[in-house]
């Protein structure tokens, strides 16, 4: 069933579930299994003992054998075979009795963990055991598959159920949501449907997940129209994921009226909104929404901060990203590692690369992302020289590069004019198997460029594997006007116009080109060919930081202030 056809389905389904009261009362989610938590497991603490198992015989122990047993045993390996687990082992030797609290722990903890191997040889073992057609572990064995990535496993165990409730089915559409695979997951809520099984708030907030990481808002709006018939339309759960299918949707709007009819919200919803708003680039929203809610007295997560920096660096704004960062610190939020990200790229890109050095210095662990936004803030500031020396840093450190690595290493040598520093990362790409996008391409040419190698430029476009796009051959223009070659310029201006005739600025480069030569019937001839087709120039705009006001102020002259 196609993706987009599904929709076609959800609401005459919609139309047939029976809402009655058993149904409607089903149990929640597997958030309610009666699982110890690793918090309270780690505090049964025994005295040693012969066994080599750190267990206590004592008559109220948690297990029926009337022993404790300590999470760390929980998974230890088997020391008569190496695909078994001790635990088992002792069951089946009698020595201890496998009872649901055991097998409840040590699902989880593979399921926490993420131990696929050690979650085959446990349910190998309660597939053999009297809770072999217990309902309550079925759905857990479901549930531990998916978060370990193994859908298929998951699937077949599903499959293999004689009996599912709602926990089967929101275990298996959940897992499908939280690995990426959008269709699969909505079409189990469609065939959920005609098993007229009725969702809880667990099930909604899950599909309107894949919904929003697919960007599917037409069937998101399905899902939402549903959620009122089966009355879970205000659940924290629901409103937040509401929230955010819209915000990732890209419709602020909706998102606002779902947010603003929340009769309560968590910092979750908040998120969702702040970062809705930063993903558009509606930096002043963000901030605004980031006020409002300490305000309302919620206080704000990691996610919150990146979110908020993410705001800042997309409008420039230093000052009130200084703000929040002290704020952050205030409130004893540890710099972590993807918030340390976003705060070392508003440094870079609101210009004070030097906070940028001492963001990054401070962070722990720098992943490759960290690495990348230390190289584009030096890339940016065209400290050439600081990001070589950096990227040869991440290179000692065991850091893998990626492909933006590389293209912030090759923009940064463009701009410094470190031409045969970018030749050798250019080839030092094949070493790590990089495939070369068409981004690189185009530093490459700006590079040379740059240089002032106009002839070896236009034979490195000859020479690619690839066909050339608009922006190659305006990579091409812009260094023909650089050094004023009006013949070069002119060929590349007219492969530009082939590939991409709505774009002003190769026409406004040409004309300038034209201009500069002396050649000024040439230069009115391009400006009417663009005011024949319709091509405008857009005019330039730049923001202004004033106190606690950002302005960006346009060439028409408009311009609007965001208050703090």
């Amino acid at each position: 069933m196609e993706y987009n056809k599904i929709g076609c389905f959800i609401l005459p389904l919609m139309k047939r579930i029976p809402l009655t009261s058993h149904l409607l009362h089903a149990p929640n989610s597997l958030v309610s299994l009666p699982f110890i938590t690793s918090s309270q497991s780690s505090n049964l603490v025994c005295p040693a003992s012969s066994s080599d198992l750190d267990i206590c015989n004592d008559g109220e122990g948690p297990t029926a054998s009337g022993i404790i047993i300590q999470d760390k045993d929980l998974l230890r390996k088997s020391k008569k075979s190496p695909h078994g687990l001790y635990l088992l082992d002792l069951m089946d030797e009698e020595k201890i009795r496998p009872d649901v609290q055991t097998y409840s722990r040590m699902l989880k903890k593979c399921t926490k963990m993420e131990r696929l191997t050690e979650g085959r040889i446990l349910h190998a073992h309660i597939m053999k055991s009297k809770f072999k057609n217990d309902l309550f572990f079925k759905n857990s064995i479901i549930n531990m598959y998916a978060k370990c990535g193994s859908l298929e496993e998951a699937h077949q165990a599903f499959n293999n159920m004689p009996l599912r409730d709602l926990v089967s089915w929101t275990a298996l559409i959940t897992g499908y949501s939280q690995n990426d695979r959008y269709e699969e997951a909505v079409m189990l809520f469609v065939e959920m449907l005609r098993h007229q099984i009725v969702p809880n708030q667990f099930t909604i907030a899950s599909v309107l997940s894949a919904c929003a990481s697919a960007a599917n808002v037409c069937m998101g709006k399905q899902v939402h129209s549903f959620s009122f018939k089966i009355h879970c339309n205000t659940d924290l759960y629901v409103g937040s994921a509401l929230v955010d299918m819209y915000a990732r949707c890209g419709d602020m709007n909706c998102a606002h009226v779902v947010f603003d009819g929340m009769p309560e919200r968590n910092e979750v919803p908040w998120n969702a909104l702040i970062a809705g708003y930063a993903r558009k680039g509606e930096g002043e929203n963000a901030l605004q929404q980031f006020w409002k809610m300490q305000q309302a007295g919620v206080e704000a997560t990691h996610f919150t901060y990146s979110s908020v920096f993410s705001a800042c660096a997309s409008i420039g704004a230093l000052e009130q990203g200084k703000w929040v960062h002290a704020h952050m610190i205030k409130t004893g939020h540890k710099l972590i590692a993807f918030m340390g990200n976003t705060l070392l790229d508003m440094y870079a890109k609101s210009g004070s690369i030097e906070d940028a050095r001492k963001v990054f210095d401070r962070l722990s662990n720098a992943e490759v992302v960290s690495w990348n936004s230390m190289l584009t803030g030096c890339a940016q500031h065209g400290l050439g020289k600081e990001a070589v020396r950096r990227f040869e840093d991440m290179l000692q450190s065991g850091v893998v590069p990626n492909e933006v690595s590389f293209l912030c290493v090759l923009t940064a040598c463009s701009h410094a004019g470190l031409l045969s520093e970018g030749k050798h990362y250019f080839e030092l790409m094949k070493k790590y198997e990089i495939e070369p996008l068409i981004e690189h391409y185009v530093t490459m040419i700006d590079l040379y460029g740059r240089a002032g190698l106009l002839d070896q430029a236009e034979q490195f476009i000859k020479d690619m594997p690839i066909e050339p796009t608009a922006a190659v051959w305006g990579a091409l223009l812009g260094a023909c006007r650089m050094h004023g070659n009006v013949e070069l310029g002119k060929y590349a201006a007219e492969r530009v116009f082939e590939l991409d005739h709505h774009d002003s600025g190769p026409p406004v480069i040409l004309s300038n080109i034209y201009a500069s030569a002396g050649r000024y019937k040439e230069a009115a001839r391009v400006r009417k060919m663009m005011k024949d087709v319709g091509v405008k120039k857009e005019p330039a705009c730049s923001w202004v930081e004033i106190e606690n006001s950002v302005a960006p102020t346009c060439q028409e002259g408009l311009h609007r202030f965001l208050v703090w």
